[in-house]
């Protein structure tokens, strides 16, 4: 990923809260011979060391991903930026946005408690807190037929790099402007971008 330097995100707990907060990301593999992604939640692990996920069976694009090494993509929020919100009109239009891209090798899961360990740690992130959801009331033959339905993984992680292009490259009037018309805006994202600028993550 091109990161100009005001724009790399320097602190590794930065990355990986961006990685939680916006876990349904891309995998990028190569499968047969040509680049290949889905759409997927991917779990960081508590050390920070690896993900954790799992294909549809059906999906081709696990077949011949063992040993790769892999691009995961987490996008956080983003936002247009107006020309029109600064003080002067020569200047051009830009998005501002937050990315984390993550590299690791893949290794195929297959192993039934890993399996099942890994499920459990899911419906525990994305279930509500005061669900009544437990894995452990499905019927096991059930839970069996989703287990032969499925391809998990873990994608032991070599190198990450984050970007938090927050208009870092303009003087503090415009990027105070630029928060103020975010702050209205009509969508998260935009009210997000706002919050992001008003904190000024951990980026010089």
């Amino acid at each position: 990923m091109y990161i100009p330097k005001h724009f790399k995100i320097k602190d590794e707990a930065e990355n990986f809260k961006i990685m939680r907060e916006n876990s349904f990301a891309t995998l990028f593999s190569i499968h047969q011979g040509v680049p290949f992604a889905t759409h997927l939640p991917l779990l960081l692990s508590e050390d920070g060391s690896h993900l954790s996920g799992h294909f549809a069976r059906a999906n081709p694009q696990w077949k011949d991903i063992e040993n790769q090494t892999v691009l995961a993509v987490f996008q956080g929020p983003h936002s247009y930026i107006s020309p029109s919100w600064y003080e002067t009109n020569q200047t051009v239009p830009t998005w501002n946005y937050v990315a984390v891209h993550v590299y690791g090798e893949m290794k195929l899961i297959n192993d039934e408690e890993e399996i099942m360990t890994d499920f459990r740690k899911m419906t525990e992130v994305y279930e509500a807190k005061k669900s009544l959801y437990r894995l452990e009331d499905v019927d096991p033959k059930i839970m069996s037929n989703l287990n032969k339905g499925v391809q998990a993984f873990k994608i032991h992680i070599s190198h990450i790099e984050g970007k938090a292009k927050l208009s870092q490259n303009h003087s503090t009037e415009r990027q105070n402007r630029v928060i103020s018309h975010l702050s209205k805006g009509g969508n998260e994202n935009d009210r997000q971008i706002a919050r992001l600028m008003k904190t000024n993550l951990d980026i010089d």
